[in-house]
């Protein structure tokens, strides 16, 4: 890391986001020079911070691995280990990790228009020193959460529970939960993945949820891998993602489409595998599929561990806490040893730090999205920001493609800034992520940016659409104002 240096591309995050970037740039901008500033000790990112039991992707490998770094496993869903491995291969393979520096907070980024380059303020993690950086670039590739702590709602009387009460984002692996009363609160991925990973050796764990939430359950593996890796591994590998990818976008867009008919199927299934009164009481939730992010787990493993009474679920809404577990509203008593909140998610946009135009702060909720990637009036940045609908991947991987095409097209024209500006007849919306009814997201509504009434200003969440507009699409268009 070099203070008196002027980078070509300054990357936030060495998780699969900065990863996918730094890949990229190797590949297709090889006499590029760049850096990743990293906060934590290690990469990695969600892949390195999430220890608790069950750690595993929410989207198949397929399309969740790199697109120029193919998934080698058959695992249709990966355990948080594996990724983190696989990534560590991941920067092995292009070399990347000579590039990173680890322990580096990046606390804002200041665009010196008259340089057009960004002065970088990293705060040095172990000797707490201010570091000042330039770049002609910064792709913020620090994802889309708040690393320091999850959400942990207010619970009543919680300060009288005897046990451990922990967010997933805090589990350390030295918590002991064998033979030992879980309650798990909440509905979304991260409890369905954590019920039936800690039913193998607790007593028993109850997920206490307010609302249910759709589950979908896939096969472990690849059936057919081994078939197809007998023709060619690349041809494998390729084949499933390519298909992987259409039906997903296929599902997706028939599922809202007749939400109702998909509803029933969906409920049909589970009910092939719990009692029908049992999934409308728990497993029916009151909103149509891909309101909000459908939940995957692998082989029927949630719905096993309840056949196998170690696990259950109960709908109802906690009243408050107290010494020996949780009562409900119902009254009901809920024993518990340790209470796990999966409560989700805080979001935050690029790691928490500010954005400043020739020291003048810029309020991201009041800028627009430019293909869902750049923003309105701010020069040579780049955000990351996955599907909701899809892997996270897919859309990390075009972004850094666009990154690459944009530095190559400036470098060839003499170009030394761009910037995306709303034409003065767009029509902008608050609801960047319209579809969606998470709680998470409702709750950062107001972090935000806005987004148009037409391309490329629209957050399409289709990766169909934006594969072609960003691979083949004409980088130089009337949004994008350049500078020599």
């Amino acid at each position: 890391m070099d203070k008196d240096f002027v980078y070509d591309v300054l990357i936030i995050g060495a998780g699969i986001s900065g990863i996918s970037s730094a890949s990229h740039i190797e590949t297709f901008c090889p006499d590029s020079n760049y850096i990743i500033l990293e906060n934590r000790k290690d990469l990695g990112g969600t892949w390195d911070l999430f220890k608790y039991p069950g750690i595993r992707s929410d989207s198949d490998m397929h399309t969740m691995g790199l697109k120029l770094f193919p998934w080698p496993g058959k695992k249709f869903l990966a355990d948080g280990p594996s990724i983190k491995n696989y990534l560590l291969k991941a920067v092995e393979h292009f070399n990347i990790k000579k590039n990173i520096s680890f322990n580096k907070n990046v606390t804002s980024i200041n665009w010196n228009d008259s340089e057009s380059l960004w002065y970088v303020s990293t705060n040095d993690n172990k000797t707490n020193e201010t570091i000042i950086l330039r770049s002609k670039f910064v792709h913020s590739c620090a994802g889309y959460y708040r690393y320091s702590s999850g959400y942990k709602p207010e619970f009543k009387s919680s300060h009288n529970f005897n046990g451990l009460f922990v967010h997933p984002q805090e589990w350390h692996e030295s918590i002991d939960y064998k033979n030992k009363n879980v309650v798990v609160i909440g509905s979304g991925a991260t409890a369905i993945t954590l019920v039936p990973a800690m039913a193998k050796d607790a007593k028993l764990v109850t997920m206490v949820q307010r609302s249910p939430t759709y589950v979908a359950s896939m096969d472990d593996e690849y059936k057919y891998l081994h078939h197809l890796s007998k023709i060619s591994k690349k041809f494998a590998y390729w084949f499933i993602r390519f298909t992987n990818i259409i039906r997903q976008q296929w599902m997706y867009r028939q599922i809202r489409k007749w939400p109702e008919k998909s509803k029933e199927k969906i409920l049909d299934l589970i009910r092939e595998e719990l009692p029908k009164e049992y999934v409308d009481k728990h497993l029916t939730p009151s909103y149509y599929p891909w309101e909000q992010r459908l939940c995957i787990i692998p082989d029927n493993d949630l719905f096993n561990a309840i056949n196998e009474k170690k696990a259950a679920i109960v709908t109802d809404t906690i009243d408050e806490f107290y010494e020996g577990g949780v009562i409900l509203k119902s009254g009901k008593k809920i024993e518990a040893d340790i209470i796990i909140s999966a409560t989700g998610l805080v979001l935050e946009n690029f790691g928490g730090m500010e954005i400043l135009l020739d020291g003048v702060p810029v309020e991201i909720s009041n800028s627009a999205t430019y293909k869902s990637m750049m923003h309105s009036d701010i020069p040579n940045f780049l955000n990351t920001f996955g599907y909701i609908n899809a892997s996270w991947t897919l859309k990390a991987d075009l972004t850094s493609k666009f990154l690459t095409r944009l530095i190559n097209y400036m470098k060839k024209n003499s170009y030394q800034s761009c910037r995306p500006v709303i034409p003065e007849d767009m029509q902008l919306t608050d609801e960047w992520l319209s579809e969606f009814s998470s709680g998470y997201i409702q709750r950062a509504r107001n972090i935000f940016p806005k987004q148009g009434n037409k391309k490329p200003w629209i957050n399409t969440q289709n990766y169909i659409i934006d594969w072609f507009e960003i691979n083949h699409g004409k980088i130089k268009d009337k949004n994008l104002l350049f500078k020599k």
